[in-house]
């Protein structure tokens, strides 16, 4: 048996740019969202939340995004949304 050294991996640039979003990309998306709205399913989703339906909301967000965890992300998403309108 031969003794080896593990190699040290360096991370990927898109790993570290995954977590960082810039301040002018997040301005852009905020604004675009709040000037065109939510799609239909995003509204149907919101909908589904309201009415404490979750796990409906992340069948439908499922059927339209195509993975779950997209779904959950989504769902997460709109759920803030929700709570920040009875915030207000």
């Amino acid at each position: 048996m031969t003794a080896t050294t593990k190699r040290v991996q360096t991370p990927r640039p898109a790993a570290a740019k995954a977590n960082n979003k810039s301040k002018h990309n997040v301005f852009v998306r905020d604004l675009i969202r709040e000037v065109v709205g939510f799609a239909p399913y995003e509204r149907r989703i919101m909908e589904l939340l309201k009415n404490s339906r979750d796990k409906r909301a992340r069948k439908l967000g499922k059927k339209r995004l195509g993975t779950l965890t997209r779904s959950k992300r989504k769902v997460d998403e709109l759920s803030n949304v929700l709570n920040a309108m009875r915030r207000h």
